[in-house]
């Protein structure tokens, strides 16, 4: 007989033949005769195509009355094909349970996870390998006790399975102080009765410890931070948002009206714009400034992690120093800011439990049992469309509304470009300090190719490509070539708008723009600064770029020629030329 690991298995595979004409069947009737020689034995009827699980209540009703049953396999016709006998029908049962169990036991040793079954009195049945190796309890001392001797009952969440027939998938959890797991638990039911239940652990106490260490890491950077910009900006907050573009401007004007209150604000902006220097300075505007700033970015974390790294947890800690448990970054940000990046990202089930604090201002620790309350003020920031995810379900209304108090939206790069100039200096300037070189020269078709992409990652796009452009420079010049080749290749170059001339009264064309372009807003005039002098500066913000300068003064480019030759500039060399 084949190895037999499954009641899948025909019963056919266990019959001998026999003559249709000594086994004898009443149509319509389960039971019958076979005559065996001068032996009548009672035989049960059995389809030829069934298995053993089809067999298993036929077999049970059969042993009630005390014997192993006789089976004889019938076709579609009804005639005998087969007999199984007792022995072997015992036989496979045997060969079957004792497969399986070999089966269960090699499957169980080779996975990496923690397995734990127990019956329904919570008797441990099964404890494999890797639950000896992250519990460090030997399998002999666990088989045939009850899991209570080993673990507190309140940390064993394979109870609820037992006992209330319910199953987790992925929950992180603490059963021991020393001990963080990702748990699926599920009861085992035999019809409908519960028999048992299976835990499969994954021990994360490695992930956890390295993501506290990146944490107080992050906080400590956060720290240092801090108190760079109390010295550098004492005065300015937001001196680190660089730009005099109408747009941020008024985006900067907006957060410093909000960071004199408490109002929760919601941060709109796409990837790269510097939702977190915004919600940095506003913290640092704000009442708050000197109690701590704690960011989290919620799709940065597993979800499974989540929760402990928001609310932390009860109870014991990877070096044994700190037995209060951890405490969560709502809990660090007592008194400050607590700032949530990417909060779009956040699994709805975590949602709920996030609303709860925000509207209690207390929470529970992940295994605690004691409220903690918390005075923080909320920031959170996001580049998805929470309305449109609220319409399709995939987050709340409730939770979108008790973020979305002060809602403050940042301009895009491309929606202004007149910044690119002062952008591109600054990050010039940082990178050749940096690499221990000289300010290289930016020639202004590489200004104009600059000028003219759409930067879809922003600021953070702008600063990775200057820098790749402060390493690539030959000879402290930086040429076309140096350039990505997504922005070699753009083809559609920025067509001013309708700007009006304060000096000459000429009003540019207006031309379509491309969809990625938007419009330049003039370039300020300050107080006693003559025509000539704004040319000049016009130019260097623009590094000699003609076509930029003349968007920034309003003016058609034909127009600032004139001027330049009328003040003797064209034949000036400017540094950026």
């Amino acid at each position: 007989m084949k190895p037999l690991f499954s009641l899948d298995r025909v019963v056919a595979d266990l019959a001998a033949p026999v003559h249709p004409a000594d086994v004898h069947l009443r149509p319509g009737e389960k039971e019958g005769t076979w005559q065996e020689g001068e032996r009548t034995v009672q035989v049960l009827s059995i389809p030829q195509t069934a298995t053993l699980a089809q067999c298993l209540e036929p077999i049970r009703q059969a042993l009630a009355s005390g014997q192993l049953p006789t089976l004889a396999l019938v076709d579609e016709a009804g005639m005998a094909t087969g007999i199984v006998l007792p022995h072997r029908l015992l036989e496979a049962f045997v060969a079957l349970a004792h497969n399986q169990s070999v089966l269960l036991s090699t499957l169980m040793d080779t996975m990496s996870e923690a397995i734990t079954i127990v019956d329904s009195h919570n008797i441990v049945q099964y404890w494999n390998r890797a639950a000896e190796t992250i519990y460090e309890i030997d399998r002999a001392q666990v088989l045939g006790t009850s899991l209570d001797e080993h673990f507190a009952s309140e940390s064993i969440r394979l109870l609820d399975a037992l006992r209330q027939g319910t199953s987790v998938h992925r929950v992180y959890h603490i059963p021991r102080p020393d001990s963080h797991v990702l748990i699926n638990a599920a009861p085992i039911r035999q019809g409908g009765q519960i028999i048992g239940a299976i835990s499969i652990e994954q021990d994360i106490t490695e992930l956890v410890r390295l993501n506290e260490e990146l944490a107080h890491t992050t906080a400590h950077l956060h720290n240092l931070q801090q108190e760079m910009s109390r010295f550098q900006a004492a005065d300015d907050p937001f001196y680190a948002i660089k730009g005099h573009s109408a747009s941020i401007q008024a985006a900067i004007s907006s957060a410093k009206k909000v960071a004199q209150t408490d109002a929760t604000v919601l941060i709109y902006g796409e990837s790269g714009v510097g939702k977190e220097l915004f919600a940095k300075a506003i913290h640092q505007a704000s009442r708050r400034r000197e109690k701590p700033f704690v960011a989290i970015n919620c799709g940065a974390i597993p979800a499974a992690l989540f929760e402990s790294e928001l609310f932390g947890y009860q109870g014991g800690a990877f070096t044994g120093a700190e037995k209060k448990g951890k405490p969560g970054k709502l809990e660090l940000a007592h008194g400050g800011t607590l700032f949530l990046d990417e909060i779009g990202e956040l699994p709805l089930e975590l949602q709920v439990k996030l609303l709860r604090a925000l509207q209690e201002r207390q929470f529970y620790r992940v295994g605690g049992t004691e409220p903690i309350t918390v005075n923080t003020r909320i920031i959170a920031a996001t580049n998805r469309q929470l309305e449109q995810m609220v319409a399709e379900g995939r987050f709340r209304e409730d939770l979108y509304y008790r973020l979305n108090v002060f809602s403050l939206e940042i301009p895009p790069l491309r929606a202004r470009r007149e910044d690119l100039p002062e952008l591109v200096q600054i990050f010039i300037h940082e990178y050749s300090v940096a690499h221990e070189q000289a300010v290289p020269r930016i020639p202004s078709e590489v200004m104009q190719a600059l000028f003219d992409y759409s930067w879809p990652g922003n600021i953070r796009q702008l600063r990775n490509v200057i820098e790749r452009l402060s390493i690539l420079q030959e000879n402290g010049v930086i040429s076309p070539e140096h350039l990505p080749s997504a922005i070699r290749m753009q083809s559609e170059p920025i067509a001013p708008a309708t700007f009006a001339s304060p000096v000459s009264g000429y009003t540019a064309p207006a031309a379509p723009l491309p969809a990625s372009a938007a419009p330049l807003a003039p370039y300020p005039q300050r107080a006693g600064q003559t025509d000539k002098e704004r040319v000049i500066a016009a130019l260097e913000r623009t590094y000699g770029n003609k076509k930029a300068a003349a968007a920034l003064l309003g003016i058609s480019r034909g127009t600032l020629y004139n001027k330049m030759k009328k003040y003797g500039l064209d034949g000036e060399s400017f540094r950026w030329n």
